[in-house]
């Protein structure tokens, strides 16, 4: 079968789900015995998303080879197990920064560089044979789904809708167009109005390009007759005209556009079989992992009983930790209990009002972040709930936090600190040295980061193995899952238990204070076996006092949640 292209475009407004409805596809077309990948084409010129405030563009996702992503990538991921790459990741400023390198290096031979061809023709080979998430290569997908950033109309887009109305011209059947807009209900007129779905897909259309599916984003439910309405002035079958309602939860979306037909119409606009893996028609996909995704639905139904957890963090927007909450979710689904989420702004947690602030939580999460910021709220946190025995995750700044709380308070080293955070210069003695002029750096900076002076894409990045003490909590929490995740492995049976997680830091645990970390009773129970790097610490007099170096809700999936958030959930339950 030759490979088939989905193109999702957007329009009215943007944040109406383009990325679940493309996670949604890939995971219809999965159920039908498909391969996919999914790519994202974000259309600001930053080369990544690394260096952007998470209250401009929610969390910075990453991928396992070392990539700072958008964090639509992690929908994909969590709804179709996929394993992304850089290469699932494309901005303009990527896009543009290809295309001046070659004109640089003399490539054009002279030629004025401009946006057609150069850069549109740039987009198509990013589209076309770029290596991609299933297989180790882009051919061996069936779909490639292509999600495009923004709104139909915004000036940064132009490239993209070009580059897609020639691909479309190219690529005949083989390209489908899924459009998602909105239909707003007027209050004041009790109405739902289609006009500006009308205009989205005019505006599309004055591009060059006929949806040949909608998506209505609506808050209420539309009838045959305004769909057949919306069908008519598209010029789009009705049968290819759904509407993507609000859900209790976004991972029901994949099975309503089943049962409205989605996956049928893009199979039939696409000219493909209904099933390769069974070679004939089925109304109900009924593979293995479609499945166990109705079970994950059924059991998230009939979780009723709540259980609060605390993050605590600096950014009071829930897309910034998005990755984190969708964890505890999926966790809490499979330990048969709802998760509530509460957010705590570690800026305003003082030693006064953190016993009121964190009351009734069974459990806190100290969350990642940079900067100097909101630390002291979290080290207040830690500090709380490691002599109160409250279950406490810290990932990556929450773990170093944790680490600094201990060495103020246990080992009675009151300056305690990280590197991050103080302003003496970098030459200064260390206490080691015997200076006496820094304070006591229990987080340091990586030694391979003190030469680097650019921000964007310079961490310590990516996917890392990690060697597990064994009878630790956290040995325990992966041993369980050893068998059914991808994470844990031995280089032998009966050797260690190795897990290869997902970096993106510059500091480290400071291993000239291990010793006397283990000594006082905070273990050192996973290690980078190739710079014995701490990864994870644990107090294993607690209940669970966890802090990992690495961000676990990177590989956290409906189908497979991660071990160590399972493990937390259970002891907050």
């Amino acid at each position: 079968m030759e490979t088939k292209y989905i193109f999702v475009t957007g329009g009215v407004v943007s944040s109406l789900g383009k990325g679940i409805i493309s996670a949604s596809i890939g995971k219809l077309l999965q159920a039908r015995g498909f391969k996919i990948t999914i790519k994202k084409f974000d259309p600001y010129i930053n080369i990544d998303p690394g260096t952007l405030n998470p209250y401009e563009h929610g969390e910075c996702y990453v991928t396992e080879d070392s990539f700072e992503t958008d964090l639509d990538l992690g929908h994909y991921e969590r709804f179709t197990g996929i394993r992304t790459t850089r290469h699932n990741s494309i901005t303009t400023g990527r896009i543009y920064k290809a295309v001046i390198d070659r004109e640089r290096h003399g490539d054009y031979l002279g030629k004025t560089i401009q946006v057609v061809p150069h850069i549109t023709d740039e987009i198509k080979k990013r589209i076309l044979d770029t290596p991609g998430a299933v297989g180790g290569a882009l051919g061996t997908s069936s779909f490639v789904i292509c999600e495009i950033g923004g709104t139909i109309g915004d000036i940064e887009s132009a490239p993209f809708m070009e580059a897609i109305r020639q691909l479309r011209w190219e690529l005949g059947r083989n390209a489908v167009c899924v459009h998602l807009t909105y239909v707003p209900y007027l209050k004041a007129a009790d109405e739902l109005k289609t006009k500006p779905t009308q205009h989205s897909v005019k505006e599309l259309q004055s591009m060059g390009i006929q949806p040949d599916i909608l998506v209505l984003r609506t808050e209420r439910h539309l009838d045959e007759s305004l769909r057949r309405k919306v069908a008519s002035f598209c010029n789009v079958d009705l049968d290819c005209v759904v509407q993507s309602e609000d859900l209790p939860s976004i991972y029901e979306v994949p099975v309503s556009m089943h049962q409205q037909g989605l996956d049928t119409a893009i199979l039939r606009k696409a000219g493909a079989s209904p099933s390769p893996s069974k070679g004939g028609d089925v109304e109900t996909p009924d593979f293995a992992a479609w499945t166990a995704w109705l079970a994950f639905l059924d059991k998230q139904r009939h979780a009723t009983r709540e259980l609060h957890i605390g993050l605590v963090g600096k950014y009071d927007l829930q897309d910034a930790y998005k990755s984190i909450r969708e964890s505890l979710s999926l966790a809490g689904v499979y330990n048969d209990v709802k998760t509530k989420i509460h957010f705590v702004n570690s800026e305003a947690l003082t030693a006064e009002n953190v016993a009121t602030q964190l009351a009734g939580m069974a459990g806190i999460v100290i969350c990642p972040g940079f900067g100097q910021r909101g630390i002291e709220g979290k080290i207040i946190a830690a500090e709380y709930t490691r002599t109160h025995d409250i279950p406490t995750f810290g990932i990556c700044l929450g773990m170093q936090m944790m680490v600094i709380e201990f060495a103020r308070n246990v080992l009675g080293y009151p300056d305690a600190t990280s590197s991050e955070m103080v302003t003496f210069p970098k030459a200064s003695p260390s206490p080691s040295e015997g200076g006496g002029v820094a304070p006591h750096c229990v987080i340091d900076m990586m030694e391979e980061q003190k030469s680097i002076t650019q921000m964007g894409g310079t961490m310590r990045l990516g996917a890392y193995d990690c060697q597990l003490v064994e009878g630790s909590k956290a040995y325990e929490a992966y041993l369980q899952s050893e068998q059914s995740t991808p994470l844990a492995h031995r280089e032998e049976p009966g050797e260690s238990l190795f897990v290869k997680e997902r970096h993106r830091h510059r500091y480290e645990f400071n291993n000239q204070y291990k010793e006397e970390y283990e000594q006082a009773g905070m273990k050192c129970v996973g290690i980078n076996p190739t710079a014995n790097l701490v990864e994870i610490v644990e107090i294993p007099d607690k209940r669970w006092y966890i802090g990992t170096q690495f961000h676990p809700e990177y590989s956290s999936t409906v189908l497979h949640p991660h071990p160590l958030f399972m493990s937390f959930i259970k002891a907050c339950i």
